[in-house]
C-alpha cells in the first residue's frame, strides 16, 4: 500500500486526509449507502424485491464485480503487452450464494473471453495472467479481517 494521502468527506461533511486504502461508507437513505474511494462515489443498495430502492448495485454484486473487474484489467495490460487490442476484450461473472448459514458467496465463474485476433498460442498465458489478479490472489489467499466497534 502506499503512503499517498487522499482527501475523503466523512459522513459528517467533513474532510480529511486519508491514507490510500481508505474506504469510506455512509447512510444515505434506506438500504442505499455511498462509498467513498479517493474522490469517487458510487451507491450500493438493494433490489425493491428485498426492501431496497435498487438505487445502487448490491455489495454482493459489487464483491463479485471486484473479481471480474479485476480479472479484466489483468487481461487487458496482457493485451496490450502482446500488441492486442483490449477493444473486444469481455469478461463476465456469475456467482451463487450458499444455501446454509452464515450468508456468503458460495462460488464465483469468471468467463474472459479474449479479442478474436489473440493468437492461439497466448490463450494459455492470458488464463494464467488474469487468474493471479490481486483480488483473486486476496480470495484464494484471503486477507486477515476485524471488524472493529468504536
Amino acid at each position: 500500500m502506499t503512503t499517498t494521502q487522499q482527501p475523503v468527506m466523512l459522513p459528517d461533511g467533513m474532510t480529511e486526509v486519508a491514507p490510500a486504502g481508505r474506504i469510506e461508507v455512509s447512510p444515505v437513505l434506506g438500504d442505499t449507502y455511498r462509498i467513498q474511494v479517493r474522490g469517487h462515489q458510487m451507491l450500493v443498495d438493494q433490489p425493491v424485491e428485498d426492501g431496497g430502492t435498487d438505487a445502487g448495485v448490491t455489495p454482493v454484486e459489487l464483491f463479485a464485480a471486484s473479481l471480474a473487474s479485476c480479472v479484466a484489467f489483468y487481461a487487458g495490460r496482457y493485451l496490450k503487452r502482446h500488441g492486442v487490442s483490449s477493444e473486444k476484450l469481455r469478461v463476465s461473472a456469475d456467482f451463487s450464494m450458499a444455501a446454509d448459514r452464515p450468508a456468503r458467496v458460495a462460488g464465483i465463474r469468471v468467463r474472459i473471453v479474449p479479442p478474436a485476433d489473440l493468437p492461439d498460442e497466448r490463450r494459455a498465458a492470458l488464463l494464467a495472467v488474469a487468474s493471479h489478479c490481486t483480488v483473486h490472489n486476496s480470495l484464494v489467499r484471503p486477507p486477515d479481517v476485524e471488524v472493529t466497534l468504536d
